[in-house]
């Protein structure tokens, strides 16, 4: 049944969605992953597994109260298969995945975030999905010491929120981050098992370009090569699905009949060559410095909130006097009438 916070966390915010609910339904097929990424997703596929036997069945959930719950941090580049890694675990369990993207769930007043925070939790509990925090160093950053700004202060509310409700929390929870070396010392000892996704190497990149086609339906020039490929570009998955889908638009837009076009090895090359400059260009600044931080993120939406909550007191003080002098002369006009 909708409620307000439903309604709050389903809405958009700046476009994308805060906290959605995604029905699960890709598994670990999806997803070429290299041999050590891959064994390390098994074993915390067998935690998930054996978690019913170890606190319910064998009673360690009656020694300890606290806890019980699985957090996995799924930490690597982007595009090496974070995501949809946390969609097949889901799967696996029979669950949704409720996906949270902190930076979009930022509140702009000073004291909100962390009540949504607590929030998310509840919410995953209500639904019994599973939880994944997408881009966490965001949300699970170093805490400051001795802060003495107020984004500082929210900041390390945001960290002490979290990691009270992953102790209470008796679900599976995911992070993804591509930068963990961001990450508060404190969540080491409540992340049960951390998985690094390692870019994939020429046999995986093969693979991939050949899974994100259509084996009978996609239209290939007798030139195409994918080892060749895989040799010539190492990318991530994410990249070669981006170049796929650009070749597959330049193809489609040459002209003729469309039952003789055909993805061609040079339209490949040259889509991966456009993802390529493009990522070139996304990690340049306009002011010649990097991308901001979490800390940097906090800081300008406090600062909105406190320039929000000034702007509201100028008003409510403008209104206030204005209602003390019309006040005053209802008093000096009753009085002038009553002599």
């Amino acid at each position: 049944m909708p409620t307000p916070l439903r309604d709050l966390f389903a809405g958009r915010i700046g476009g994308r969605r805060a906290v959605e609910t995604v029905t699960a339904h890709r598994t670990f097929a999806d997803v070429i992953l290299p041999p050590r990424t891959r064994a390390a997703l098994d074993q915390a596929l067998s935690l998930v597994h054996s978690h019913e036997l170890i606190f319910n069945r064998w009673g360690l959930g009656e020694r300890h109260s606290t806890g019980l719950g699985l957090a996995f941090n799924f930490a690597g580049p982007p595009g090496t298969g974070k995501t949809i890694c946390a969609e097949a675990i889901a799967t696996a369990l029979g669950k949704n995945l409720l996906s949270v993207r902190y930076a979009e769930m930022e509140s702009m007043w000073a004291g909100e975030t962390p009540k949504n925070v607590a929030a998310v939790f509840r919410m995953a509990t209500e639904e019994n999905a599973v939880l994944f925090f997408d881009e966490a160093d965001a949300i699970a950053s170093r805490r400051t010491t001795g802060a003495t700004q107020g984004y500082q202060r929210e900041s390390n509310t945001v960290v002490n929120v979290l990691l009270k409700e992953l102790e209470a929390f008796n679900g599976v929870v995911i992070f993804a981050t591509n930068l963990a070396v961001n990450f508060d010392p404190a969540f080491e000892r409540r992340i049960r098992t951390h998985v690094r996704f390692e870019m994939p190497g020429v046999d995986e990149r093969e693979q991939i370009w050949r899974v994100q086609l259509h084996p009978l339906k996609t239209p290939l020039g007798p030139d195409v090569n994918f080892r060749v490929l895989a040799e010539r570009y190492e990318v991530s998955g994410g990249d070669i699905k981006n170049a796929v889908l650009k070749a597959a638009t330049m193809a489609a837009a040459e002209p003729g009949d469309d039952s003789a076009k055909r993805i061609q090895q040079s339209q490949f090359e040259r889509a991966m060559e456009e993802v390529l400059s493009g990522k070139n260009v996304m990690q340049q600044s306009l002011f010649g410095e990097g991308a901001p931080t979490a800390e940097d993120r906090m800081m300008r939406a406090v600062e909105a909130a406190e320039l929000r909550w000034r702007k509201t007191a100028q008003v409510a003080v403008g209104m206030a006097a204005g209602g003390i002098l019309l006040g005053l002369l209802a008093v000096i006009v009753a009085l002038v009438r009553a002599f």
